[in-house]
């Protein structure tokens, strides 16, 4: 592949600076004449019909979106240059070439590449390329923006033995980079582990532990990106989908992904997987523990396959002026047949019908008729048939099942006869009977059960890759939920053990793969820190050992140490003046606190003039301040953070030691500077 570098000839009098920046241009009018080429298409007699034609035109309007010119968007960030062509590495003679690394593909009027997609194989290098394995790499050039103007460049002469190895210091100024609005890509700052998991196989299912600052959230997204690159016809047809652990954090990562240039990904939090029904109630902690439980699945396959009868009848079909009769030992045979089959109820059920008329088709043929398949269909509309069918195998409605289940102490008894003991069962159910599904009080737990009932009737569709970030609070059934979603397809599982904060959160990650059905994943642990700065994790994991005993801490790799400071506060007045002092700095800022404690702290910013943001909110330029409940800062994260009163925030929990994690969460949001400020004592974890 010829990858011309579009630069005006070399010379002394041409600055390098003005070459790149001469080549930008040229990239970005290349990329102006590639969207203008798609939006002069005409599709007026290219279709068959007007749903093609619609089909059509969505794609080539999705097509045009992906090829936007963002101005603040860098249209590369890298060039690599080879010491030999790609394929011919080691030819005698073969020159080398130079390829510009950024977030799409860009190519001249004549096909020639300008800009090489960072997904493609001959951009791997720019990730993984070393001194001791420079991958035919002779020099890596990295580019500075301010803005949407390239302003500085960086070599790194790969080849040259007698240069040393640097840290860089256009990728440490990216990574600390002040952050105002929703999460950004990391795709000019994927480091060498991460990429290995980004450009890990579409066929396998990989589960990423890392700490606070690790990137696991942008490794997952990024993955998609690379997944959709190179398996994008399979993908286009099975689907891709990001599940998250609340609205906020949605909204926080979803210009991520399109601004890699990818439209087409569902995101989604478990609650929308499953809102079979409206969610109006809520769980104690000990129902949702017990609802949450695997053993739960079982308690709803035995109610589910309680309704299956055994026949005690026979079944006569009238044809005419013959009838046909199916004796009742012949039917169980057929019943205990499809039990046995262990395919879904439902399945199951459109299958006996049609079992009982072949029963009759062969009595016909012994008779010396010769029924063909319209006969067999006819036989199994039969109305003799349908009432079999009725009375042995019955339809069941999924929410309706969880309804009994929850609602009839001896139905519940029943089928968890043991599974769970008495206390258990006390504890599901409803402490008042319910008439209807429509006037249940669902809790989002229940609505996990009647997902696995549904799915017990009728095989839930599977897409072709799941990525499930802050994956440590779900419960074994919702795990189970997420895994029905890509039973045929592959899994990326995002998460960290020490920050669970639900009482039902992962122990292990052998354990959740097992509940999500993929056993086989590879457990993959990022531990350098590129988000917290050293003194703010260093204080975090102070908790590590109360929370998470044997987890690796988090090592940051940053250069600037960052702002950390712990200050004793006479009130809200204190609380207020740290936010005004951060606030002071580029960048955002996050005031996060104990959930009882969010009303009054914003009545003190109202009334010293201060503008705040719920979670979710975009931050702007005037408006920098976001007031965060300790319970929704999860995965979230600020250019400075207040953290008021650490123990509210433990004791905001229903067991100190969830309070720990939650607090561990709330440590570990900012990107550049902490204040913790506090009038009660702190924590005794937190200690020296």
């Amino acid at each position: 592949m010829s990858a011309p570098t579009h630069e005006p000839p070399a010379g002394p009098s041409v600055d390098p600076l003005a070459r790149e920046r001469s080549h930008l241009a040229s990239s970005r009018a290349a990329l102006r004449a590639m969207r203008e080429d798609v939006e002069a298409l005409d599709i007026r007699d290219v279709t068959a019909n007007w749903v093609n034609a619609e089909v059509l035109a969505r794609q080539i309007d999705e097509r045009i979106k992906a090829l936007a010119d963002l101005s603040d968007t860098p249209l590369f960030f890298g060039r690599l240059d080879y010491l030999h062509a790609p394929g011919a590495e080691q030819a005698e003679g073969a020159e080398g070439e130079q390829f510009y690394i950024g977030r799409r593909h860009v190519h001249d009027a004549g096909g020639d590449p300008m800009v090489i997609d960072w997904r493609a194989p001959v951009s791997q290098p720019f990730y993984r390329a070393s001194k001791k394995d420079p991958m035919d790499v002779g020099l890596r050039r990295r580019f500075g923006y301010t803005g949407g103007d390239l302003t500085a460049y960086e070599d790194e002469h790969l080849s040259d033995p007698a240069e040393a190895a640097a840290t860089s210091k256009l990728l440490q100024q990216e990574i600390e980079r002040p952050r105002v609005g929703p999460m950004r890509d990391i795709v000019a700052t994927i480091q060498p582990e991460q990429d290995e998991i980004v450009r890990s196989g579409l066929s396998g299912t990989v589960c990423v532990q890392g700490g606070p600052g690790t990137g696991k959230t942008a490794v997952g997204l990024h993955r998609v990106a690379y997944l959709l690159y190179a398996h994008r016809e399979r993908l286009a047809r099975t689907g891709t989908l990001v599940i998250g652990p609340n609205r906020s954090f949605l909204h926080y990562i979803e210009q991520v992904l399109p601004a890699l240039g990818e439209l087409t990904v569902r995101q989604a939090t478990v609650d929308d997987l499953v809102a079979h029904a409206e969610v109006r109630g809520t769980d104690d902690a000990a129902a949702a523990l017990v609802k949450g439980d695997a053993r739960m699945a079982e308690v709803l396959r035995r109610a589910l396959y309680a309704h299956v009868t055994l026949p005690t009848e026979p079944v006569v079909v009238v044809r005419g002026s013959r009838r046909w009769r199916v004796p009742a030992y012949e039917l169980e045979e057929i019943v205990r047949e499809l039990l046995a089959r262990g395919i879904r109820y439902g399945a199951a059920r459109e299958a006996l019908p049609q079992r009982i008329a072949h029963a009759v088709l062969v009595q016909m043929e012994r008779a010396g008729e010769a029924p063909d398949d319209r006969v067999q269909d006819a036989v199994a509309r039969n109305s003799a048939v349908k009432a079999a069918v009725k009375a042995l195998w019955p339809a069941v409605d999924p929410a309706k099942l969880v309804l009994r289940l929850l609602g009839e102490a001896e139905f519940l008894a029943e089928h968890a006869a043991g599974i769970l003991d008495e206390d258990e069962q006390k504890t599901v159910l409803w402490a008042k009977p319910v008439r209807s599904v429509k006037s249940a009080r669902w809790s989002a737990a229940d609505t996990v059960l009647i997902d696995e009932a549904a799915d017990l009737i009728q095989r839930t569709h599977s897409l072709g890759h799941v990525v499930l970030d802050e994956a440590q609070d779900l419960s074994p059934m919702q795990y189970r939920a997420v895994g029905r979603r890509c039973t045929t397809g592959s899994a990326t599982v995002l998460g960290d053990l020490a920050q669970g904060t639900t009482p039902w959160a992962t122990r292990s990650w052998a354990q959740a793969l097992a509940h999500l059905g993929k056993p086989e994943g590879a457990v993959e642990e990022l531990t350098a820190g590129f988000r917290v700065p050293t003194d703010v994790i260093a204080y975090a994991s102070r908790l590590l050992p109360h929370i998470a005993p044997g987890l690796a801490p988090v090592a940051s790799v940053r250069e600037n140490p960052g702002f950390f400071e712990v200050r004793t506060a006479a009130g809200t007045s204190d609380v207020v003046a740290a936010c005004e002092e951060l606030l002071r700095n580029e960048g955002s800022t996050g005031l996060i606190a104990a959930d009882a404690r969010v009303p009054e702290l914003a009545e003190a910013l109202a009334a010293a003039g201060i503008p705040c943001l719920a979670p979710g909110e975009e931050t702007t330029r005037e408006t920098r301040l976001t007031l965060v409940p300790a319970s929704l800062a999860k995965g979230l994260e600020y250019d400075y953070v207040v953290l008021d009163e650490p123990q509210a925030v433990v004791d905001g929990e229903p067991d100190e030691r969830t309070g720990l994690r939650r607090l561990y969460v709330a440590l570990t949001r900012a990107v550049s500077g902490l204040i913790v400020t506090h009038s009660a004592p702190l924590p005794a974890q937190l200690a020296e």
